[in-house]
């Protein structure tokens, strides 16, 4: 973790904030690296964060089983992880009332017509959770006037700059900088 200001009590400030927020969102171990740039008297903050790569989207077919009865015109989904339930439930009701939806036990959901298609369904996204959660580090992290926004994401980096002013040329390249080294390990 790197935090660069001209003023070194800042600095460290800053750095146990940034620490203790993460601390908090329990970020630490989902996290490569982190660099920041503060000036008060610009004033701006530049934060970009590295994240660790998480494990592949879960999909409907990856922890249940579908199936179409052409006789009962029901799709029935057998519940092979339990601890995907409520996700696969978010996702059904996104399709479908929960009039819709019949769960005659704990393990099995079933539904009028056919809709083996739901096979494909995304219902975890392992990378996407931990990038929100790193947002929401983020908004915590900056200061709270600085309201002009500059988001440069990347993939497994999220990266914004932050100001109470127009947002200058060589604020965007320090997070672009910083995004570089992030890459490179630096």
């Amino acid at each position: 973790m790197l935090v660069e200001c001209y003023d070194e009590r800042g600095a460290e400030v800053y750095e146990i904030i940034i620490k203790q927020i993460f601390q908090d969102l329990v970020l630490g171990a989902s996290v490569d690296d982190l660099k920041a740039y503060v000036n008060p008297d610009d004033p701006v903050f530049v934060l970009a964060i590295k994240m660790r790569k998480t494990s592949n989207v879960v999909k409907f077919e990856d922890v249940a089983n579908l199936t179409y009865d052409k006789n009962d015109d029901v799709t029935r989904i057998l519940i092979d992880n339990e601890n995907y339930l409520p996700n696969i439930l978010k996702e059904l009701w996104k399709q479908f009332s929960r009039d819709e939806i019949y769960q005659p036990n704990r393990y099995q959901l079933e539904i009028a017509g056919d809709y083996t298609d739901l096979k494909s369904v995304v219902v975890d996204d392992p990378h996407s959770n931990l990038q929100r959660r790193i947002y929401d580090a983020v908004f915590r992290i900056l200061p709270e006037g600085f309201k002009n926004i500059k988001d440069l994401s990347t993939e497994d980096i999220v990266c914004v700059v932050a100001t109470d002013e127009l947002i200058k040329d060589e604020w965007i390249d320090k997070a672009h900088e910083f995004i570089e080294e992030l890459n490179k390990g630096i």
